[in-house]
Order: C-alpha cells, then sequence, then structure tokens
C-alpha cells in the first residue's frame, strides 16, 4: 500500500461517520486499548461503533489531526455529544461531552485490518461528574 492509498481508505471511512463498514476487511478487530475489550469482524465492529455513537453517547467524531503510513494511520478526534445510555458502569446522566479519541489503523490491501481505540475515559468521568478511585 502506499501513504495515498492509506489516506483515501481512511478518509472515507472518517468521512462516513464510521457508517460505511466497506472499508473494513472481513476479519477486523477493533480493540479498546483502555479495557482490551476486542471485536473482532465487521458486525461485531459496527455494533461497538454503533453502541458507542448511539446508544451510550449521541455523539460525533469531530477530526482533528491524521497521520498515514504505507499501511497505517493514526486519526485524533474530538468525541463530542450527550452520554444518552450506562457506559463503563455509568448510568445515562444526559451530560454532554468532549473527549479526546484516537484511534491507529493498520491496513491490508486498502482495507482496515485493525483499530486501537484510545479513548480518555479519566477525561470523561470528570465531565460525567463520577469520581475515579
Amino acid at each position: 500500500m502506499s501513504v495515498e492509498s492509506t489516506r483515501q481508505t481512511l478518509q472515507r471511512y472518517a468521512d462516513s461517520a464510521h457508517t460505511d463498514l466497506s472499508m473494513l476487511s472481513e476479519d477486523v478487530v477493533f480493540t479498546v486499548m483502555a479495557t482490551g475489550q476486542e471485536s473482532r469482524g465487521r458486525e461485531a465492529v459496527q455494533g461497538l461503533l454503533y453502541y458507542f455513537y448511539h446508544i451510550a453517547f449521541d455523539a460525533v467524531a469531530n477530526p482533528r489531526l491524521a497521520i498515514f503510513g504505507d499501511s497505517n494511520g493514526a486519526m485524533e478526534f474530538d468525541f463530542v455529544g450527550k452520554h444518552t445510555g450506562e457506559f463503563a458502569g455509568v448510568p445515562a446522566t444526559g451530560k454532554e461531552v468532549n473527549v479526546p479519541l484516537c484511534v491507529v489503523y493498520d491496513l491490508e490491501n486498502d482495507l482496515i485490518k485493525r483499530g486501537r481505540i484510545y479513548f480518555e475515559i479519566p477525561a470523561l468521568l470528570q465531565q460525567l461528574g463520577v469520581a475515579m478511585g
């Protein structure tokens, strides 16, 4: 893969607001790095993303920075929205959140093969008014 094909694939995926899964390989794996939770395969990743953006939160990921390599890339986002459902053991608060989010992607044959999600849980909990212990 070239840097340009990586850029095109990841940009198309980000521009679709994570709804066009045609850029994901059939055996894609997304890992939430804070918990080690893995979602394997397109359907599982779709479920993870749907829960994250439409169940636990009514949110969007606004791009801030993107770095592209030959077969990998990293994208930084502002995760912005409202806490509408249970997340990380915290029941819905209805509070607005703006949390740093970064995803590192590995690509193979112009498809996303892996995604490593770095979501700033401490920042989220602070915004939700939950004491960390």
